[in-house]
């Protein structure tokens, strides 16, 4: 695992540098999601101040990359933004060299459209390059630029960080009037983002002085080879040395460079297609794509219950009747069958038997002889059902039995017979047949049957109580009040129309 950063922020690997610090690739602990963290690496206090006015950009535009937080810990600092993958517009050209017109059109339009959102803020770039246009890993999909590094960005109006003599940007990329000295100014990111347009379309790093001095000799030159016409008429505009002859502003410049757009040819099945693929390259060991890789402790709780153990098929029966039942498999070797119910009662004929093998003996005996089990019992009519060592299924069980003193062998077990008449059928009266059981404690007469208790609920109903009727007053004390009554009435009708 990585260091922890302020409690919050696990640094994981290095992504990039800049001049003032490293930018890591970090796991945010609080929002759960991968964020790319700059890291401060100088503590000094001029750029502690830069770097509090990066950190206080907030921009919310689709177009624009600006810092989401900040934390501290002891003398380092760090800014998080967003995580983008695909690179740089100059890893694109560093890949695919000069880009196709019309992709190049797209990405520029991307880009002022968030310069726009920018100046809004009254905040100049002063270091827009292709270096800090990033991509969203878009693959062969339309592009997704996103204007980031706001190092040393400023507001219109504040206080300059640096000496009037000295120059802060890129070299390359100056608009002539920061080489002179003056102010901070939105046309000067104009002129930048001129020069990036430049470079997507020749695919080499302009040379910024000659442009200008050529502009200054010679005027608006024409268009290069590799550039249309509609589409340099715009970048000229962009190019030109003196702000005043620039667009004002990025929506001016956008609305001019959709118009050269129209009139561009159309891509054809030769242009080169150009893919923006993920450029920081996979988690390092430990990470998953929901964050550090928690080894399992005992007590958890696994994400994927195991597979249940796989019953065994049930076999199918050998063979099924017409009726639907099906025999059972004869019993395994050297385990004694159950003997059937009927055998040793005499007159009844048990059920033939199979072997072990399968055969079903002759004479009810093991091994198919006609004298069957020796020292059986027969039945009534002679034939041969079981004995002291066999049974109705023919298998012996050892020797036959036999007293020390003579005495004959028990007679088997006799089932008792079912009865031939069926029992009465019990009187209908509840009181004339008692079941067998205790006494009971009241004596039972049949003249004079003793009643049922009463259930709870009808002891309940006798014991309530029921209401009575109150006697109203006698018709001597009514009439005269209700005729009292009648006489107020009236009274008070005639004073009501009377007033």
């Amino acid at each position: 695992m990585g260091e922890v950063f302020a409690g919050r922020y696990e640094l994981i690997d290095p992504i990039g540098r800049g001049g003032v610090g490293a930018v890591w690739r970090a796991w945010d602990q609080r929002r759960r999601r991968y964020v790319a963290a700059k890291v401060l690496q100088q503590s000094d206090a001029h750029t502690l101040l830069r770097f509090v006015r990066e950190q206080a950009v907030r921009i919310d535009h689709p177009h624009v990359l600006a810092p989401a937080s900040w934390a501290a810990d002891d003398d380092k600092v760090l800014f998080t933004m967003d995580l983008v993958h695909g690179g740089s517009l100059a890893h694109l050209v560093g890949d695919y060299g000069p880009l196709p017109p019309r992709l190049v059109c797209v990405l520029l339009d991307q880009l002022l459209s968030g310069l726009t959102a920018v100046h809004a803020e009254g905040i100049v770039h002063r270091d827009i390059k292709p270096a800090n246009v990033l991509l969203e890993s878009t693959g062969t999909g339309r592009p997704h630029v996103r204007l980031s590094d706001f190092g040393i960005a400023m507001r219109k109006g504040e206080p300059r960080l640096t000496d009037a003599n000295y120059v802060v940007g890129t070299p390359g990329y100056f608009a002539p009037e920061q080489m002179l000295g003056a102010e901070p100014d939105f046309p000067g990111d104009l002129f930048a983002v001129g020069l990036v347009a430049v470079n997507l379309l020749t695919g080499a790093k302009p040379d910024a002085q000659s442009l200008v001095d050529h502009f200054t000799e010679h005027g608006t030159p024409e268009a290069p080879e590799d550039i249309a016409e509609p589409l340099w008429q715009v970048l000229a505009n962009l190019l030109q040395p003196d702000p005043e002859l620039r667009f004002k502003t990025a929506v001016g410049a956008r609305k001019a460079l959709l118009a050269a757009a129209e009139l561009l040819p159309e891509a054809t099945v030769e242009d080169e297609v150009v893919e923006v693929f993920d450029h920081i390259g996979p988690l390092p060991a430990g990470f998953g794509p929901d964050g550090p890789l928690r080894p399992e402790q005992p007590g958890d709780v696994p994400s994927t219950p195991p597979p249940a153990p796989a019953t065994p098929p049930t076999p199918p029966p050998a063979s099924v009747s017409d009726t639907g039942s099906s025999p059972l498999a004869p019993p395994s070797s050297g385990i004694p069958a159950p003997q059937h119910p009927a055998a040793g009662i005499a007159g009844v004929e048990g059920p033939p038997d199979t072997g072990r093998d399968g055969a079903r003996p002759q004479n009810g005996t093991e091994d198919g002889s006609k004298d069957g089990a020796k020292g059986g019992a027969q039945g009534a009519d002679g034939e041969q059902v079981g004995g002291a060592h066999g049974n109705a299924y023919g298998r012996t069980y050892g020797p036959p039995y036999a007293a020390p003193d003579g005495t004959p062998p028990p007679a088997p077990y006799a089932a008792p017979q079912p009865p031939s008449t069926p029992p009465p059928l019990p009187p209908a009266h509840p009181h004339v047949h008692r079941p067998p059981g205790p006494p009971d404690t009241r004596p039972y007469t049949p003249d004079r049957p003793q009643p049922l208790p009463p259930s709870g609920r009808a002891a309940a109903r006798r014991h309530r109580a029921v209401p009575q009727r109150r006697p109203g007053p006698p018709l001597k004390v009514a009439i005269p009040v209700v005729v009292v009554a009648l006489l107020f009435i009236a009274f008070g009708v005639w004073a009501l129309s009377v007033s």
